[in-house]
Formats: structure tokens, sequence, C-alpha cells
């Protein structure tokens, strides 16, 4: 190993297990709330399940909030995995495309534990982090989306892709928070009502 590979590992070293605990402490907290609602995990938990001190879990994140910020953004990221292989699969026609990714992200949420905690009864402090107080959530979804549809689309205009993925967003986060009908049919509704404006903006461009 050359010097300077052996100066990028000793870089690389603190790096890598900070991302190995970070990775340890939010699927602690991932598993206790699928046991019980947030609003009964405490931090002394979270520290016992992933084997570390309550104290090196405040260092990283600061705050029991700021956990939540974390695990939320976490699940967020894992969600639009799924969204962006749906858009990519369906690039050739971009309302299906939009709908099969709108579709993707509803169940994906019906079925995560994070989600339905923050939907049982008193489990007001999870839901806020998603919409009253979920500003870094959205903004993050946002830029997340926005680049899935450039990228498949590159020639639409970024304000255009940046407005569509802030509308998909803050209608996935409203269904998903309140559920009211099968997610297929949520998510054929969305289609419809905005099918002119992605034709228009994305379909001239495919």
């Amino acid at each position: 190993m050359s010097v300077a590979e052996q100066r990028n590992s000793r870089r690389s070293y603190p790096v890598a297990a900070r991302e190995l605990l970070r990775t340890m402490l939010l699927d602690a907290g991932r598993e206790l709330v699928a046991e019980r609602p947030f609003s009964a995990v405490t931090m002394a938990q979270i520290a016992r399940r992933a084997g570390v001190s309550r104290q090196t879990l405040y260092n990283e994140f600061g705050s029991r909030e700021g956990f939540a910020q974390a695990l939320l953004l976490r699940e967020a990221d894992r969600f639009l995995t799924e969204v962006e292989g749906a858009v990519n699969e369906h690039r050739n026609d971009p309302e299906r495309a939009l709908a099969a990714a709108f579709e993707v992200f509803l169940v994906a949420a019906a079925e995560d534990p994070i989600v339905r905690s923050g939907l049982r009864e008193g489990a007001e402090e999870l839901l806020a982090l998603a919409t009253a107080r979920g500003r870094p959530l959205v903004e993050h979804a946002v830029e997340r989306l926005a680049a899935v549809i450039s990228s498949n689309w590159p020639a639409a205009p970024r304000e255009d892709c940046q407005l569509l993925a802030e509308c998909l967003v803050r209608l996935a986060i409203s269904y998903a928070t309140l559920p009211k009908e099968p997610s297929q049919i949520a998510a054929k509704a969305v289609a419809r009502l905005l099918g002119p404006y992605i034709q228009r903006v994305l379909g001239e461009t495919s």
C-alpha cells in the first residue's frame, strides 16, 4: 500500500466508523418503534438496544428530536430508492412512471413501522416531524425526486421538475399520514390530476 493510500485509509476509517455507529443506532430505534409507539421509546432504550451509552447516542444526534429526524430521513431515502426504480422502469411513459412511483411510495409507507408508529394514538411527536415541522424531510425528498425526474427527462426545465417533485412529495406525505383509499386508487387519482401538467412538461421531452 502506498503512502497516499495509507493516508486515505487513516482518513476514511473515522468516517466509516461513524457511519457504522449511526446505522447501529438508527437500526436500534427502528426495531423499537416496530414494537411500540415512538412516544414510548426512550433514548436510554435506544442506546441499550444498540449496545452503547446514552451519552454516545446524544453525542451523535444531539437530542431526541434530532434522532427522530434522522430516522425519518433514512426511511425517506429508502422509499425514494424504490420510487426511483419505479420511475426508471416507466421512463417512456411519464404519466405512468409517476403514478407507479406514487403507488410504490404509498405501499411502502403503509408497511413501514416508522410510518405506522406515527399514525398511532399518542404519536403526535413523530407525526409533527413529517408534517408541521417537516421542512427538512420535505426539502430532502423534493431534491432527490427532482434529481430523479431530471435524470430521466433531462430536457425538462429544472424549475418544472422542482415544482412537480414538490407537489408529489407533499401529496405523498398527505396520503401516507391520512390514508383514505387503496394505494393504487390514490395513485391513479393523483396521476389523473397532474396528468396534463406531466404530459406538458415531460411528455414533450421523452
